[in-house]
């Protein structure tokens, strides 16, 4: 276990506190002090407190929902309660009073209890001195993540297998359209240029300019399939790697945007934008996310008819949350397959005849789960689907 102490374990510890750090060099001063002030707290009053880092243990994190650290849980006594943000020091100095007066009274309580019930007294006695380790909770957790794994394993070879045969048989024709598009492309511009007079004889500037446009488009799909492909088979969710930043995603949205043009404008599809130019920057890996607008924003010209609307919009949810959406004028999912779409390799009935292997909201829910957001799908109002995901704000 990757958890550290700044003391030995109290048994009968009536408070305990556990501190989630991590590694961002920019949060550790605030760590050091968060943790010298615990220090001069638990000088006068003995408690358990325990350290963790997010990045080696982040099943803890996601058991505690947390969406940005450092963060400070109180375990016991009940109820949970979670400090964050910028001024916990100052949360501190304002909650630890009554936490003492709230472990005062139930000691009080236990008490009277222990001197009325004499006969319950290894009861009692036990109630006053069940405070569990938080390093247990976490072994207990790992322990049935890995039963649960075990039991799993089977099963997932075998779909591995069914993938691979599956791939194996439409790798072929997947890649034959992109790049044969491509190809078509480069043997017109070639066959039309004259490097005698360095320029082209039949082509308009403009047609030249759109063949190549189209070329350099076909070769990014191309290089989307194989990456996403790959992506899938590098193992579990706790294996992806991600390198959070400082992340502008309203700019990287359209980025995105401007990449996939040629598409929704073949199809005049109209694009909403609604990015607030406040919208806070995340904490991010800015790759990991470019690849999920890019599956989302894929999906979405794919399944929105001609003349069809697609919508892109960017939300302050809370002072720790970015929300993305992103929604479209298509079919819709229907409401008892939206948790199902996002498990590898699954496809609608209706999609089995469309290019694709089942793997990119697969490949984004892994993204966004690595970052401690979520993803999710829910209907639109006059039809077609929005996807949601949520980021954490970066620490100002």
């Amino acid at each position: 276990m990757q958890v550290s102490q700044d003391q030995p374990i109290y048994s009968e510890a009536p408070l305990q506190l556990l501190l989630f750090v991590d590694g961002r060099p920019k949060s550790r001063q605030q760590v050091l002090r968060i943790r010298a002030f615990l220090k001069e707290l638990q000088a006068e009053y003995k408690f358990e407190l325990q350290i963790v880092d997010v990045e080696q243990q982040p099943y803890l994190a996601e058991h505690f929902k947390l969406v940005a650290t450092p963060a400070l849980i109180k375990i016991r006594p009940d109820p949970r309660q979670i400090l964050a943000g910028s001024n916990i020091i100052a949360q501190l100095k304002t909650w630890w009073p009554r936490w003492q007066a709230v472990i005062t009274e139930a000691y009080l309580k236990l008490e009277n209890q222990l001197q009325e019930t004499i006969d319950d007294n290894a009861h009692v006695a036990s109630s006053i001195t069940s405070i569990s380790s938080v390093v247990d909770k976490a072994e207990l957790i790992q322990l049935s993540d890995e039963i649960f794994r075990l039991k799993q394993e089977k099963e997932k070879l075998q779909e591995q297998i069914q993938f691979k045969d599956r791939v194996i048989a439409m790798l072929a024709h997947d890649l034959r359209n992109p790049l044969t598009a491509c190809a078509i492309a480069l043997e017109t511009l070639q066959s039309d240029y004259n490097p005698d007079i360095n320029q082209f004889q039949r082509l308009k500037p403009a047609m030249a300019v759109h063949l190549l446009k189209q070329a350099r488009s076909q070769t990014r799909t191309i290089d989307r399939m194989i990456a996403d492909l790959l992506e899938v088979g590098r193992g579990t969710e706790t294996e992806l790697p991600v390198i959070p930043q400082k992340t502008n995603i309203g700019k990287l949205c359209l980025d995105v945007l401007e990449e996939l043009g040629d598409r929704y404008i073949a199809k005049s599809q109209q694009v909403e934008i609604d990015i607030p130019k406040d919208l806070p920057y995340v904490y991010a890996d800015p790759e990991r996310i470019r690849q999920v607008l890019v599956n989302l924003l894929d999906n979405a010209i794919k399944y929105t008819p001609d003349n069809g609307k697609i919508s892109v919009c960017g939300l302050h949810r809370t002072t720790q949350k970015v929300q993305f959406s992103i929604g479209d004028t298509g079919p819709g999912i229907p409401e008892e397959n939206r948790d199902r779409i996002f498990e590898n390799h699954f496809r609608l009935k209706r999609d089995e005849a469309t290019e694709g292997y089942g793997i990119g909201l697969c490949l984004c829910q892994r993204i966004v789960r690595a970052h401690y957001g979520q993803i999710w799908v829910d209907s639109a109002p006059t039809g077609g689907a929005w996807f949601h995901f949520t980021l954490p704000v970066y620490p100002s």
